[in-house]
C-alpha cells in the first residue's frame, strides 16, 4: 500500500504475508530481502545477467586457450580484465560516493553490453585474435572499476541495514546459480555451435538488467548523502580503513584470497586438458562444481545473522586448506567433490567479509571503503593470474593449485593469531563432519580471578 502524500514510502514491508512477527520460517529467513520490491526486481535481472556473464567467462578463457594453447595467456587475459581495478580501483569508490548509484549502473551495464556484443561479432565472423580479446577485457576492467562499488552500495540502498546481510548472501547465491548454469551451457554451446554464441547470449542478458534499473522505484531507495568533491577523499578513505581493525583484517585476508584463490579458471582450464584430458565440456563441468558449492554456501549464509572476525578467519582458512587438498585427489570424483567444498568455503568468506565491511563503514565513506576492499580482493587477481599461469606451465597444475591453497590458509592462521594476541583471545580449532569440514574459531581467553 502506498504511503500518504509527502511521506517517503518504506522499502521494508513489515513481514511476509501471513507471517507472525518473530516467528519466520527457515525459508522466509533465507529469502527475507526479496520482500523488498526493488531488490526483487534487481535480483531477477541479475540471475539472467550472471548466467550470461559466466557463459562469456568460460567461453573467453577457452577461446584464448584454444588460440594459443598457453595457460600463461589465459592468465594475461584475467590480468587485463582486473588490472584497472588494481590501478584505479580507489577512484571507483570516490565516483560511487559522489553520484547516484542507479544512474552509474545504467551507464556501466550499457558499456558492458556493447563490449560483449563486439566480442560476439568478432568470434562469430572468425576475425578474433588474442590481442582483441585482451583489449576488450581491459576496457571491461575499467568499466568494472565503477560498476563494482556502485553495485555493492546500491544493494544497501535498496534493502537498508535490516536486510543487508541477507541481500548480500542472496546476491551471491544468484551469482553462483549463474555460475552453476552458465559454464555448463557454455561448454555445450562451444562444442555444438561455437563460443561466439555464448558472447551473443551474454549481450542479450544485459537488456533486462538495464530495464530493471529503469523500473526501480527511486522513492523507496535509502541513498546516503552525496559527498562533495575533495582532493582528500582518497586519503580519508584509506585512513579510515587503517584505523578500524574490523575493516582492516577482512580486507587483508581478501587480498590473499583474491591473489591466490580467485584464479581458479586458469587452474581448472589446465586441469581439464592436462589432467582429465578433456575439452570445453570438462572445463565447464569443473566450474559448475565450484558454482554448486558456492550456491550451497551462499544459501546457508543467508540464514545467518551477524558478522564476526572469527568466521571470516575460519572460512578463509578452510578455503585455503580445501584448495591445497584438491590436487591430491586420487580420482576425478574426489576432485569434483572437493571443488564443491571449495566453492562453499569461498562464498562463505566473501559473503561474511563483504557484509562486515559494508555494515561497519560509515555511510558517507562506504563507497571508498568498498573500493579499498574490492581493490584488494579483485585487484590482486591481475598479479596472481600471470603468476598462476607461469607456475602451471613450469611446475604443473597440481603443485600450483596446492601452493595457491596453502598461502591463504597460512595467511588466515597468521591473522587469527594476530587478532588473538592483540585482543587477548585464544585460537581454537574444531573438526566436525558437517560442511564445512573444519571450523576455526577465536574465543575469548578466560582470565584467572585474583
Amino acid at each position: 500500500m502506498d504511503s500518504e502524500a509527502g511521506q517517503r514510502p518504506s522499502p521494508h514491508p513489515a513481514s511476509f504475508s501471513g507471517d507472525t512477527p518473530g516467528h519466520e520460517s527457515q525459508w522466509q529467513r533465507t529469502f527475507a530481502s526479496l520482500a523488498v520490491r526493488n531488490f526483487r526486481l534487481f535480483a531477477a535481472s541479475q540471475l539472467l545477467s550472471n548466467t550470461g556473464a559466466w557463459m562469456q567467462r568460460v567461453a573467453q578463457d577457452w577461446l584464448v586457450f584454444s588460440l594459443t594453447n598457453s595457460p600463461t595467456d589465459v592468465g594475461i587475459t584475467t590480468a587485463m580484465q582486473f588490472l584497472p581495478m588494481l590501478a584505479f580501483g580507489l577512484y571507483g569508490g570516490v565516483i560511487a560516493d559522489r553520484y547516484p548509484k542507479r544512474q552509474l549502473l545504467i551507464v556501466t551495464q550499457s558499456i558492458a553490453c556493447l563490449l560483449a556484443g563486439a566480442l560476439a561479432i568478432l568470434a562469430l565472423t572468425d576475425h578474433v585474435t588474442v590481442w582483441q580479446v585482451w583489449l576488450i577485457a581491459l576496457i571491461l576492467g575499467f568499466d568494472t572499476v565503477v560498476d563494482n562499488p556502485a553495485r555493492q552500495i546500491f544493494v544497501n540502498e535498496m534493502v537498508g541495514p535490516k536486510y543487508l546481510r541477507n541481500a548480500i548472501a542472496l546476491n551471491s547465491s544468484i551469482f553462483q546459480i549463474g555460475g552453476l548454469i552458465g559454464p555448463a551451457i557454455s561448454g555445450v554451446m562451444i562444442t555444438a555451435i561455437g563460443g561466439g554464441w555464448a558472447f551473443a547470449v551474454n549481450t542479450a542478458t544485459y537488456v533486462p538488467v538495464i530495464l530493471a534499473l529503469v523500473l526501480v522505484d527511486s522513492r523507496r531507495l535509502l541513498p546516503a548523502a552525496r559527498v562533495a568533491a575533495s582532493s582528500r577523499q582518497l586519503r580519508e578513505g584509506l585512513h579510515y580503513v587503517r584505523r578500524h581493525p574490523v575493516l582492516l583484517w577482512p580486507i587483508i585476508l581478501g587480498g590473499f584470497v583474491g591473489m591466490f584463490g580467485l584464479n581458479m579458471p586458469i587452474l581448472l582450464s589446465a586441469y581439464a586438458k592436462n589432467v582429465l584430458h578433456g575439452g570445453a565440456g570438462s572445463y565447464g563441468l569443473l566450474n559448475s562444481m565450484v558454482a554448486l558449492g558456492s550456491l550451497l554456501g551462499s544459501l546457508r549464509s543467508a540464514t545467518r545473522s551477524g558478522t564476526r572476525l572469527r568466521s571470516i578467519v575460519g572460512s578463509a582458512a578452510a578455503f585455503g586448506a580445501l584448495e591445497a587438498a584438491a590436487p591430491l585427489s586420487p580420482t576425478p570424483i574426489v576432485f569434483c567433490l572437493l571443488l564443491v567444498a571449495i566453492g562453499a568455503a569461498a562464498v562463505t568468506f566473501l559473503t561474511i567479509a563483504n557484509a562486515c565491511v559494508q555494515t561497519s563503514a560509515a555511510d558517507q565513506l562506504r563507497g571508498r571503503v568498498m573500493s579499498v576492499y574490492l581493490l584488494v580482493l579483485i585487484g590482486g587477481t591481475p598479479v596472481g593470474g600471470p603468476i598462476a599461469g607461469l607456475l602451471t606451465s613450469h611446475l604443473g597444475v597440481r603443485l600450483t593449485m596446492f601452493l595457491c591453497g596453502v598461502v591463504p590458509a597460512v595467511a588466515a592462521l597468521v591473522v587469527g593469531a594476530l587478532i588473538a594476541r592483540r585482543s587477548n583471545l585464544a585460537l581454537r580449532v574444531r573438526v566436525q563432519l558437517s560442511m564445512p569440514p573444519t571450523r576455526f574459531g577465536i574465543v575469548e581467553r578466560v582470565r584467572e580471578r585474583e
